[in-house]
């Protein structure tokens, strides 16, 4: 026997056939539960793919709304005013840009977390249910 396998293939097979998994008379709910596991599953990949598709069409209405802005404050700035005027006005358009970003970005945070945090419920309900299920599971076993 070579030290690159010192567990002899005879050796796990008999490990395998004295493994037992628990015994659940009630296959059909064991069946059930899968298919509320996949359900659940589903429902909270919906909610998070709909949750990325608003996001994704909130950051493409903002950065329009940022093209349009832009465009209209290169306009406005062709004026004839002083270069102290035009400094002021730059100024104020900066902030107020800036102030839009801060605004748009938390506004897209806040969809992100939304979403994911109705994912995530939906996934925690079902555990929880689940967990119930196989301690109903195990009782029944106890009993039969």
């Amino acid at each position: 026997m070579s030290d690159r396998f010192p567990v002899k293939p005879e050796d796990v097979m008999k490990m395998f056939a004295e493994f037992r998994l628990p015994h659940f008379a009630d296959l059909e709910s064991l069946a059930q539960a899968q298919r509320r596991n996949l359900e659940a599953l589903s429902a909270a990949n919906k909610v998070a793919l709909e949750g990325a598709q608003a996001v994704a069409r909130r950051h493409m209405e903002i950065v329009q709304s940022a093209m349009g802005e832009m465009t209209e404050a290169m306009r406005s700035m062709g004026g004839t005013e002083n270069p102290q005027e035009r400094a002021a006005r730059q100024a104020e358009l900066l902030k107020a840009g800036y102030e839009r970003a801060v605004g748009n970005m938390k506004e897209v945070a806040d969809l992100i977390q939304k979403s994911n945090s109705e994912a995530l419920a939906l996934l925690n309900k079902r555990f929880a249910e689940a967990m119930d299920e196989i301690k109903q599971m195990a009782a029944k076993a106890g009993q039969g």
